[in-house]
């Protein structure tokens, strides 16, 4: 298993190769996930605030991987079914492109190549992808399991993207958990508050 930036989703058609810029690569906010989830794996006292200065201009591939497979174990199995159905999932594409009785047959031969082209771009986005979303679950459970209530971060966009998909973990959970974002300011310096409502 390898984890590396790839781009943003490809639009791959018989004209060419696009991408949208508004579907960034998973990975990155993986080292945000994984740096919250170390500041966040300890043990707590009651009333308690506990501060944790998140650094994640200096974490490498490799260091990457090794503290996902720390908190994640189960992520190279994952990882392996998500290949599997990637590879499905280009090959069906390939013969949808090939059934077509729209296209003519010269775009239908660069579609092929489009999506052959893409091939490992497309596989390694959808490792980003498995990671990310394991590296999420990972970080949902330790909040439910130390019952923390709250979670503040700078109020960048990566960050916050990473609270909304712990949101949805949270409430897509056996017992879901209902939780809001907040933003506000202090000392001149916006924040975004994640607020577990416990009833």
């Amino acid at each position: 298993m390898q984890l590396k930036y790839v781009g943003p989703k490809p639009i791959i058609s018989q004209h060419g190769i696009s991408f949208d810029k508004n579907k960034e690569d998973k990975y990155t906010y993986l080292p945000i996930v994984v740096q919250l989830i170390k500041a966040l794996s300890h043990d707590y006292l009651q009333d308690k605030t506990y501060h944790y200065d998140v650094d994640t201009s200096h974490i490498d591939n490799t260091s990457l991987l090794r503290d996902l497979l720390q908190f994640c174990p189960e992520v190279e199995k994952l990882v392996d079914k998500e290949s599997h159905s990637v590879e499905d999932e280009i090959q069906e594409n390939i013969q949808r492109a090939h059934d077509s009785h729209t296209l003519s047959q010269e775009e239908i031969e660069v579609l092929t190549k489009n999506i052959t082209l893409m091939h490992e771009y497309l596989l390694q986005r959808s490792v980003n992808k498995a990671v990310y979303y394991a590296a999420i679950t990972a970080l949902a459970k330790l909040v439910e399991k130390d019952h923390i209530d709250h979670i503040i971060t700078p109020m960048f966009q990566p960050f916050v993207h990473v609270l909304h998909s712990l949101q949805g973990i949270l409430a897509k959970e056996k017992s879901p958990v209902d939780t809001k974002l907040d933003i506000y300011k202090e000392r001149d310096e916006l924040l975004v508050k994640l607020q577990v409502i416990t009833t």
